[in-house]
């Protein structure tokens, strides 16, 4: 028999990281409608964030990107290095593409408009609970965008005669880990491309391996592949790319 302890034992424990009160007390009460969810903490800053993250360890973080005394990227950039299980979900009106770019290279696993329906919020925390990713096309396309004009910029940059060598080489390597974009090291094979896809539809590394038959394990090999080729951080960011790609193209 599931009693109530039951519930909130198993249910998803979330901070929110917000500076205007109304929108974070008002999100607060929404998450506490909600049977599967536990607002535990509250923080108006990204350094409450950080420390809140570090002693509540929350499954998910909701982060907001402009934040006085610590924004919404370096708190993202501190959580998911300190606490990895910790998942970070950023709400923004992107208002600032280079900012929301820089979320992605931080670790954040999804990304929502603060114009979101409460039952997508919902939903999105639940798929992070799962170890899904999501994104909103326009974002996608946002991000995208940054990416091809850093790929512009690294082929566009030609060192300087006086520069080192080892300084030359060392700019090329930061330019390429940086960047990735559409530009492969090496092609990726057939079922690669397949885990990239399921990754890009925000497939969990247990459905993936239920969709094409494989062990957990070699799946998580396949996806620490792919982002070696893809230069990418995280799965998020993979699937940034691809559906950037895609909606460009």
């Amino acid at each position: 028999m599931t009693t109530v302890a039951d519930v909130k034992h198993a249910a998803i424990r979330v901070v929110i990281a917000e500076d205007q009160a109304l929108v974070r007390r008002g999100t607060a009460l929404l998450l506490s409608m909600a049977p599967d969810m536990e607002c535990v903490g509250q923080a108006s800053n990204g350094d409450e964030a950080v420390k809140l993250a570090l002693v509540l360890r929350p499954d998910v973080v909701l982060m907001d990107l402009h934040m006085p005394i610590k924004g919404g990227v370096a708190a993202t950039r501190e959580i998911r290095l300190a606490q990895p299980s910790t998942q970070v979900l950023v709400l923004t009106t992107l208002d600032d593409d280079e900012t929301v770019f820089e979320a992605v290279r931080a670790g954040a696993q999804a990304y929502l408009l603060k114009d979101a329906s409460e039952e997508e919020l919902l939903e999105t925390i639940r798929a992070l609970r799962r170890g899904e990713s999501r994104l909103t096309p326009q974002i996608a396309r946002k991000v995208m965008d940054q990416f091809r004009h850093l790929a512009r910029a690294r082929n566009s940059y030609s060192p300087t005669i006086d520069q080192p060598a080892a300084s030359q080489q060392a700019a090329s390597q930061s330019a390429a880990a940086t960047i990735g974009d559409d530009f492969l090291t090496e092609e990726l094979t057939d079922k690669e491309e397949r885990v990239l896809r399921l990754i890009t539809d925000g497939s969990s590394n247990r459905q993936i391996a239920q969709a094409m038959a494989l062990a957990e394990g070699t799946v998580k090999n396949y996806v620490s592949r792919i982002m070696s080729k893809l230069h990418a951080n995280t799965r998020t960011e993979l699937a940034v790319r691809m559906h950037g790609s895609a909606s460009l193209r």
